[in-house]
């Protein structure tokens, strides 16, 4: 299987330089969002100021997107398999949407954690939890609080609706009424699914790795004595040789 920088070095150079920054601009991005939702006694002044960071934000990673495909050796394929963020661009211009914008910002995080997923299983799905968890959360209530019948209309609500669903209990004491907020919960859903996806495959591939690695030093044992044994069977060999020739008459 090869990596980034073997199948797509000019995408893997533009990433070294761009990545950093790409990431303190998602952290912006989320704090912004979640300034604008939290934050019910924002004026109108401070509403524009936020959506303004937020559409910035969405631009840059929109630019990215752009960059990376121009620098794409095989553009027809690198879309195909970069449909989902297409949409996480498209999408939030449909207002009932307006949340898959934070989206934006948990791709371009998850580049920083994207290496080495096994040896890291921790503090990967950890932050991936925490990081789908938080931002679902922000969705939701942003979608539901105002709505008729609504059961999340405070954040701790919707930190425990998000809780019970990533971790596939739900309770069903707290749920989304509004279409956007269903949108969110079939996401965590998926979220979820996957992340558990992560974690099992993850052990799986530990436990064989040190299974094989347990009978590789086994085996090595094993050679190991055969060896030993072979030089002291060859020894003896040679001193059974001395003594029948010490026995012959001369």
């Amino acid at each position: 299987m090869t990596t980034l920088a073997e199948d797509e070095p000019r995408i893997a150079a533009w990433d070294r330089r761009m990545d950093w920054w790409l990431t303190g601009l998602a952290v912006v991005f989320l704090a912004a969002y979640a300034w604008q939702v939290l934050d019910t006694d924002l004026g109108p002044a401070g509403d524009d100021a936020l959506e303004f960071v937020l559409t910035a934000g969405w631009v840059a990673f929109g630019v990215d997107y752009l960059v990376r495909l121009a620098l794409a050796r095989r553009r027809g394929r690198y879309l195909l398999y970069h449909l989902l963020d297409l949409a996480v661009l498209v999408l939030p211009m449909l207002r009932p949407l307006r949340a898959v914008r934070a989206v934006l910002a948990i791709g371009v995080l998850n580049r920083q954690l994207r290496d080495n997923v096994r040896g890291r299983v921790a503090f990967y799905v950890g932050g991936a939890v925490v990081l789908v968890g938080f931002v679902a959360s922000l969705a939701v209530l942003d979608a539901e609080r105002d709505a008729p019948d609504a059961s999340i209309t405070t954040f701790g609500d919707a930190l425990w609706w998000t809780i019970t669903t990533i971790s596939t209990v739900g309770y069903g004491d707290r749920y989304p009424v509004t279409l956007e907020g269903r949108l969110v919960a079939g996401g965590l859903m998926i979220a979820g699914i996957a992340l558990l996806g992560v974690v099992t495959a993850a052990l799986a591939s530990w436990f064989v790795e040190n299974l094989r690695r347990a009978e590789e030093r086994v085996e090595s044992g094993i050679e190991a004595q055969l060896a030993e044994v072979l030089v002291e069977l060859r020894a003896l060999s040679g001193r059974l040789d001395e003594l029948e020739r010490d026995r012959r008459p001369s």
